[in-house]
């Protein structure tokens, strides 16, 4: 075990609404929450506040581990710094012209823009071949007035993308250093050094995000850094990845792409984080928010991670990260009736400001959320301590446009609203876990989120899985990700070989150089551990074919027969295919290397002395709630209040400072050691 610091630690993740934080004290298990308002302008600001509404002790702070969405919010809305390409002769309009796709699969319209403008793309002569052996030498002039030129129109920073540098990326290098002799800070990004593999459209696009967003990320961290530093905190900050992994503020920049999509990375490691400790190791995460839901796979304690993802058109970022889907389906998503007499929810959300009208914040729109405050989910009495509307104001807004356009009366226009949210929420299950080859019903459903515990029983239901496990702080769960995540390097290289023709021992011998590169930078780092991971697999296709698929293996030393099999077998899993007559090729090594930190104990979330001794003490009182087209006397309960281990029979209402829990007729809830629910959903829910 590595004998490193182990105090107070302090998980903070940014969302585009609020601020969450959770510190605990690992000695004495004391917790502090805080959730506060995202500070957009500054997400700094919000950090410190955050903080402060904790009551935190920067100078008594071990460790702050951070998720955040700059990065994210850059790229989505192209808030970029300005940036310029030196590529190979020939090669400016790779960032354009991508894979010939469409932004929209029908119609004959659509619009793209590249990230880096055809004005800052420039070229210069050199050339090396699919195996490295330089063709044209490197004209290092060129770069420095290429360099020079960029400068001129006002680059801040810089990417160098040559032809078949993942192969032999000496010219990449020796351009990079030119240009450090010119260029004003060290926002130069070599496209090898972020993304080691083959097809230079998505390895130029991702090398131009991380060019992109290098210096936003630089300038925030420096700010909150410096702040905490002027409170006192005198530690790293670590920040989270989007393969879920963390990495040091004073280095994370470097490879700033690698930061996009943190904040669900984070909230998927607290999945698999309370999975494993429930005995639950096969998780679908669901994390329903106000404007969307984003969901992933976790398959033995490990989420799915992709380095193919692509998160809007033609903005493939092939850097590992987290593999989560997203749909427009949040508690803020407006309900409407289309033109063709149809109902209709999202994505359209009313965010925010102004939000749902039951927040009484001036929306006007009908909600998901209203329509769970119409079915009686939702306490309106909560509700109305923040001065929002009243049920009965609600109802006529649904009632003129929505049911009066439907033919329903209200309690039914509200229902089929959920059940076609619940629809949309439930393809985006079926979209990461069919599409991964993976039965839905070998899995329990994580739910978190502001909104997620209130429609998870009913997508369990209509997918078939047999259990929901709700976390002790679902509202906050992105924040708790941070402080029980994982050290995590992960590493490419392409090899790009038909696997016949491999010779022995090659495997192995990449694997060897990516654990001890990944050993290196953890050793690095001033986090207390408790063991290394490594984690092996290799992007496969046969030949011929344009896409991979990712193999996992036992080891790093695999020989080719195994290797073979273990293709052709993840290959059947995924299609039911066999192609017994067709070579196999492998193109890409991968390994992960992890630096698993010190357990905490997550049932401290919820303060055990607010504990009753039994259900009924627990109860707070009774209202009226719609399912399946009747009403239903309900018992409420606060679950600070209840009992570490219970059982509760559906229906029920489980409320909690930052979300409401439903457990449907039919079903039935139980409590377990670590403060989580665990809801058996209908009568398999009596067999597991």
């Amino acid at each position: 075990m590595d004998k490193r610091q182990t105090g107070q630690v302090a998980g903070i993740d940014v969302g585009g609404t609020f601020t969450d934080l959770v510190q605990l004290d690992p000695h004495s298990g004391k917790v502090r929450l805080a959730k506060v308002p995202s500070t957009t302008d500054n997400q700094a600001h919000g950090v410190i506040e955050a903080l402060a509404a904790a009551e935190c002790d920067l100078t008594a702070l071990d460790l702050i581990v951070h998720g955040t969405t700059t990065t994210t919010n850059a790229v989505l809305e192209r808030k970029l710094s300005r940036t310029g390409l030196i590529t190979t002769t020939g090669f400016r309009d790779v960032l354009e012209l991508g894979r010939r796709t469409r932004p929209q699969p029908y119609g004959m319209t659509g619009r793209f823009t590249p990230l880096i403008p055809r004005d800052l793309r420039l070229e210069v002569p050199e050339r090396v071949d699919a195996r490295g052996a330089v063709v044209i030498p490197l004209d290092e002039g060129a770069v420095l007035a290429a360099g020079q030129q960029l400068l001129d129109r006002g680059c801040i920073s810089v990417v160098v993308h040559f032809l078949h540098a993942y192969a032999n990326p000496d010219h990449e290098r020796r351009a990079a250093e030119v240009l450090a002799t010119i260029w004003p800070n060290d926002h130069i990004t070599m496209g090898h050094a972020i993304l080691s593999e083959s097809r230079e459209f998505e390895r130029g696009v991702t090398a131009a995000v991380n060019a992109s967003v290098q210096p936003i990320l630089a300038r925030y961290l420096t700010r909150l850094t410096d702040e905490l530093a002027t409170g006192g905190y005198a530690r790293d900050v670590l920040v989270m990845n989007g393969n879920g992994g963390m990495v040091s503020a004073r280095t994370v920049a470097r490879e700033a792409a690698k930061t996009v999509m943190s904040g669900p990375a984070s909230g998927v490691m607290a999945a698999a984080y309370t999975g494993r400790l429930a005995g639950m190791e096969n998780l679908i995460t669901y994390d329903m928010g106000g404007t969307s839901t984003d969901v992933a796979l976790i398959r033995g304690a490990e989420p799915a991670v992709s380095n193919e993802i692509e998160i809007e058109y033609a903005m493939p970022i092939h850097v590992p990260m987290v593999d989560v889907r997203t749909v427009g389906a949040g508690g803020g998503s407006i309900a409407r009736v289309n033109a063709a007499g149809l109902l209709e929810v999202g994505p359209e959300s009313a965010g925010a400001q102004p939000g749902p009208i039951c927040y009484g914040r001036g929306g006007t729109e009908p909600t998901i959320s209203d329509a769970n405050l119409l079915l009686g989910r939702l306490n309106p009495a909560q509700l109305a301590k923040t001065g929002a509307v009243a049920p009965e104001a609600v109802a006529r807004v649904f009632s003129t446009r929505l049911g009066d356009p439907l033919g329903l009366e209200v309690t039914a226009a509200a229902e089929a609203v959920i059940r076609i949210a619940n629809t949309k929420m439930a393809g985006a299950i079926r979209m990461v876990s069919l599409s991964l080859g993976a039965d839905p019903r070998d899995f329990a459903l994580f739910a978190f989120g502001g909104a997620g515990p209130l429609h998870a029983a009913a997508l369990a239901r209509e997918l078939g899985l047999p259990r929901v496990l709700v976390p002790a702080r679902p509202g906050i769960t992105n924040a708790i990700g941070c402080v029980v995540a994982d050290l995590r390097h992960d590493f490419v290289r392409t090899l790009n070989r038909p696997l016949d023709a491999l010779p022995e021992g090659a495997l192995a011998e990449v694997f060897a150089a990516q654990a001890a590169e990944g050993d290196g930078l953890i050793d690095r780092e001033t986090i207390a551990l408790s063991g290394r991971r490594y984690l092996y697999s290799v992007d496969m296709q046969f030949i011929g074919q344009t896409h991979l698929l990712r193999v996992d293996l036992p080891g790093p030393e695999v020989d080719k027969d195994t290797l073979h099999a273990l293709f052709e077998a993840a290959y059947f899993n995924r299609f039911r295919v066999r192609l017994d007559d067709v070579r196999a090729n492998l193109v890409n090594a991968n390994c992960s290397v992890i630096g698993a930190r010190a357990p905490l104990d997550l049932s401290t979330l919820i303060d055990p002395k607010g504990r009753r001794a039994t259900l009924q003490d627990a109860e707070t009182g009774r209202r009226q709630v719609y399912f399946d087209g009747a009403w239903h006397e309900v018992a409420i309960y606060w679950r600070d209040h209840l009992p570490l281990a219970f059982e509760m029979p559906g229906p029920a209402v489980i409320e909690q400072m930052d979300t409401t829990t439903l457990i449907e007729p039919g079903d039935r809830a139980t409590g377990d050691a670590h403060g989580n629910i665990i809801i058996h959903i209908g009568a398999r829910g009596h067999d597991t």
